[in-house]
């Protein structure tokens, strides 16, 4: 077996990428502190092909250098917008017929792997603070809550490693692979 090499890869490039079939899934970052996990959002959202980010409350935006640093360019190939209100971009998504996904600890919330993603949705999978979470008013506002399920000691796992679990199992259980 032999790794193989950057341009073996046969990547697309950014213009390339921007036309191509993105998954139908957006993703709304609630008040996220770091800039670096801010830029892993940013890569992740690009390996999966995602239609959108929304940068909501305290979340940095694109052009910052400690976002590049995570994001390796993929600022300059996923489509992104900042709203100050998350529920200003929640509200406007469902009045577009997007399903709304907060992915969070809640006493009703479905476990990931036991959700039934319909193919012919859009989905939006909100993430929130490193610390607080997604706001209450958020949550209030979604469709379903959505939980990765942990068996650790720790509450709760990292947002950019919530991202890459979520969007895997939407892109695996979606007919985006097919």
């Amino acid at each position: 077996m032999r790794k193989l090499k950057n341009e073996e890869l046969n990547r697309l490039s950014v213009e390339d990428y921007q036309s191509a079939k993105k998954a139908k899934l957006i993703l709304i970052l609630d008040n996220i502190r770091s800039l670096n996990n801010i830029g892993s959002v940013f890569r992740t959202a690009d390996a999966f092909r995602i239609q959108k980010i929304y940068l909501c409350g305290i979340t940095a935006q694109p052009p910052h250098r400690d976002i590049q640093k995570t994001a390796l360019g993929a600022t300059d190939s996923i489509e992104w917008a900042y709203d100050k209100e998350t529920l200003n971009v929640v509200k406007k998504l469902k009045q577009n017929g997007v399903k709304i996904l907060s992915i969070e600890q809640a006493d009703e919330s479905c476990m990931l792997q036991d959700y039934n993603f319909n193919p012919d949705k859009t989905y939006a999978m909100i993430f929130g603070n490193e610390v607080k979470g997604v706001q209450q008013a958020v949550i209030d506002q979604s469709d379903e809550v959505l939980e990765i399920p942990q068996f650790g000691t720790k509450h709760s796992v990292n947002i950019s490693v919530s991202v890459g679990i979520c969007c895997w199992q939407y892109i695996q259980s979606s007919d985006f692979l097919k």
